[in-house]
């Protein structure tokens, strides 16, 4: 079933690997679901059944003219899981945009089969700045982010890579055939998705989603993401869902997917398995920490 229709008649790409109970990977602006296969190949031989998707507008998906904001991509993730008959003992993994799916999934559909939820770099709870929520990121930042990709869109991708994967003059995480891979990814994307999309994760509170999560929740995010700064993200998510784990990867950057994906494969299983995560790093696990201070 690698096509199926939404709702409002747009077609999603889907993947459908292995056996067991669902795990439903949801990827970040502005990738496609084909960021998440070595996670889902290693998930996949573990025994789970692990379902991704190309975002509308994003990948093989269709690029179509609405539908980017929260609510309406969250219908098509309640209408991957019909589709897909992944209704029962499902894990949802959200990275970066992705955790705003999840976190809109537990709200406006109840967390309806839903066991666990992992927030991986995630833009959850809320991203912007605001008189309410001082640590985020400011309005101008994503204005000139707009104004540059609609001047050259593939000139900022390469540049937001660099940042994404944590790439400086001292360090390179990863290859430069990573780089291109990932580039060739964003370069899927229509040019109205990407922009829609951006101005969706940068202006959408979840704060009141967030007394949804009734399940255990696992959050991951590297400290020094640029990208998406931990403090009004993870750190105020873990302060605020009740029953949470959050691991800080040290020093690690936004796509960790790729820059520590052996140590998210291990934290993930171990969640997974009804297991503690943290382990190759337990002086970085946290529950329920108190709720963070200090700015962007």
């Amino acid at each position: 079933m690698p096509m199926i229709e939404t709702r409002d008649g747009t077609w999603l790409y889907v993947k459908d690997w292995g056996k067991g109970n669902p795990v439903i990977l949801i990827h970040g602006w502005p990738l496609s679901s084909d960021s998440w296969d070595p996670i889902a190949e290693a998930l996949a031989n573990a025994g789970h059944r692990v379902i991704s998707y190309d975002r509308r507008g994003f990948g093989r998906s269709e690029q179509a003219w609405d539908g980017y904001d929260y609510d309406s991509l969250t219908d098509d993730l309640a209408d991957v899981m019909k589709a897909t008959d992944a209704t029962e003992n499902v894990t949802l993994i959200g990275f970066s945009m992705g955790g705003g799916e999840v976190a809109r999934y537990m709200s406006r559909y109840d967390g309806a089969g839903i066991v666990r939820a992992i927030l991986v770099s995630s833009v959850v709870p809320y991203l912007l700045q605001a008189e309410d929520n001082p640590g985020g990121v400011p309005q101008e930042t994503f204005e000139q982010m707009t104004q540059d990709m609609i001047a050259d869109r593939p000139a900022f991708m390469r540049t937001f890579l660099h940042d994404f994967f944590g790439i400086g003059w001292l360090t390179r995480p990863v290859s430069s055939a990573t780089l291109e891979w990932a580039w060739n990814m964003t370069m899927q994307a229509g040019l109205r998705p990407t922009l829609k999309a951006a101005e969706a994760f940068s202006s959408t509170d979840f704060r009141n989603d967030l007394p949804a999560f009734k399940v255990p929740t696992l959050i991951i995010h590297g400290t020094a993401d640029s990208t998406v700064p931990i403090d009004p993200t993870a750190r105020m998510a873990a302060a605020l869902i009740k029953d949470v784990r959050l691991v800080e990867y040290t020093g690690s950057p936004h796509g960790i997917f790729e820059t520590d994906r052996d140590r998210l494969i291990s934290d993930m299983l171990a969640f997974l398995n009804g297991e503690e995560p943290g382990s190759q790093d337990p002086e970085n696990f946290v529950i329920n920490p108190a709720l963070p201070m200090g700015g962007y």
